[in-house]
């Protein structure tokens, strides 16, 4: 009888752990938005987020801003579903986003900045080559591509993330968010 409530209790306590992790790591519907291979805390920075949002951002050490005044979305998967890799070169490109002001920056699995010799960590609406109509493409590579480029380094896995600071049409707005195309791997 003790040996199955031992057994109860770990695997409750097991249980309760890695769901909380889950949560606080990734969220569900309750806390988060999908849009293609970009996710978004929907109550970041706000005064009414629920617990796991506060305790995800928390967890990165991170301050976000109210989601009232900019929407940061973050990638960790190319547009087919594969893990993104330093060892492989990506493109990131679609359209222009329609806000005040956006930036695009790539962190190593842990959310910090890629260190590198060119000392190049994002790009954003004031910094950003594009063609004409607003159409933009960004690399993501370990060696120098011409155009826009991002250095990966050895970092393994990346996080690339997107930050639209006052999207015309407010907090509901619908944005037009890039798609990240594998180019290959070493």
């Amino acid at each position: 009888m003790i040996a199955k409530v031992i057994i109860f209790v770990v695997i409750a306590v097991i249980g309760g752990l890695t769901s909380s992790w889950y949560m606080i790591e990734r969220g569900t519907r309750l806390t988060t938005r999908t849009q293609g291979v970009w996710t978004t805390w929907v109550a970041a920075g706000r005064a009414d987020a629920d617990p796991y949002t506060r305790a995800h951002f928390m967890r990165r050490g991170m301050l976000p801003v109210s989601t009232a005044l900019a929407q940061t979305y973050e990638a960790r998967t190319d547009s087919d579903g594969g893990a993104l890799f330093s060892s492989c070169d990506y493109v990131v490109e679609g359209t222009e986003p329609d806000a005040a002001f956006w930036s695009l920056a790539i962190f190593d699995d842990a959310g910090r900045l890629i260190p590198n010799p060119a000392e190049r960590y994002g790009y954003n609406s004031a910094t950003l080559m594009r063609s004409p109509g607003g159409r933009f493409g960004i690399t993501l590579a370990r060696s120098a591509r011409p155009g826009n480029w991002l250095p990966t380094g050895g970092a393994g896995r990346l996080a690339v993330q997107l930050r639209i600071e006052e999207p015309r049409g407010g907090e509901k707005a619908e944005i037009s968010l890039p798609v990240i195309r594998r180019l290959s791997c070493r």
